[in-house]
């Protein structure tokens, strides 16, 4: 093979390569990645230069879990109490926290980058939440396949918030957690995960703030 041919197969072979990590990095996400971001995601933007909370109070959080009806147990007649709503805020400082730890050498994001809890405590509110429900081995076993054990959580009180927090566990012990980034464009506290090597906002909005904001600052230094 002569050098034309030779530099031919190489960029071939890096293109190859590159379609192949976009596509890995684009692969259906689990339910546990979507089910612990979405949690995360309950803190954002007001898009009035604020933080809004869409757990503020009771009302908020029943119509969350509502809405996470394919993935959280027993949801159409769940109606949230403050021990529930304390419980999953609490949690969810601590996946917060975790997601911070998870973005480094990055900045978290700025919705509580001043505010996180220390590790161990992070560490501590996560497991304690999982460990609210016991499991149990449940024997499935359809007409055409083989016998299938999945494990159960038990139902009961703290049931839905060991879910959100063994989804968490799941996530943060998985190979999306590598996709994980925060958003850092102008008006954004979201975290996201990377669907392509280049890609540094969680939207194209983003994208396109982050830019303006870039090219106004260039000016400004300029002038």
């Amino acid at each position: 093979m002569g050098r034309e041919g030779a530099a031919g197969a190489r960029k071939l072979g890096l293109m190859s390569v590159a379609r192949f990590s976009i596509r890995a990095m684009r692969d259906p996400i689990t339910g546990d990645t979507r089910l612990a971001l979405d949690l995360a995601l309950t803190v954002r933007h007001d898009g009035a230069g604020g933080i809004t909370d869409d757990l503020h109070d009771t009302t908020g959080l029943t119509t969350w879990v509502r809405a996470h009806h394919d993935t959280l147990p027993d949801t159409d007649g769940f109606v949230a109490d403050e021990a529930t709503l304390n419980a999953v805020r609490e949690l969810r400082t601590a996946v917060r926290t975790l997601f911070a730890r998870a973005v480094r050498p990055g900045e978290p994001s700025a919705a509580d980058a001043a505010r996180l809890l220390p590790l161990t405590e992070a560490l501590r509110r996560l497991n304690a939440a999982a460990a609210r429900t016991p499991t149990v081995p449940v024997l499935h076993w359809a007409d055409d396949a083989e016998p299938v054990v999945r494990h159960q959580g038990v139902p009961g009180e703290g049931e839905i918030v060991s879910v959100l927090a063994r989804a968490a566990v799941a996530f943060l012990a998985g190979a999306d957690r590598e996709r994980l980034r925060a958003c850092h464009a102008p008006r954004c506290v979201r975290y996201f995960l990377k669907e392509h090597p280049r890609q540094e906002w969680c939207g194209p909005a983003c994208g396109n703030r982050a830019r303006v904001a870039r090219h106004h600052e260039r000016h400004k230094r300029a002038g």
